[in-house]
């Protein structure tokens, strides 16, 4: 499934409509965090990984 995590705050969740592929960082217009696309990206997978872990009964360590 399509997951959007480049265009997904993770700071506060709030998803942009569009990011085009040349953009490399941007502001969250909700509650003001910068990105570096890539490292934000990141950071989503890793939150939407560990929620689909414990939703699935599974306990998880943070590192």
């Amino acid at each position: 499934t399509f997951y959007p995590s480049s265009k997904t705050c993770s700071a506060c969740g709030h998803k942009l409509k569009d990011l085009s592929l040349a953009t490399r960082s941007w502001t969250c217009p909700h509650c003001g965090a910068h990105h570096d696309r890539d490292l934000n990206a990141s950071l989503n997978i890793k939150q939407e990984g560990i929620r689909m872990l414990k939703a699935a009964g599974m306990t998880v360590l943070r590192s």
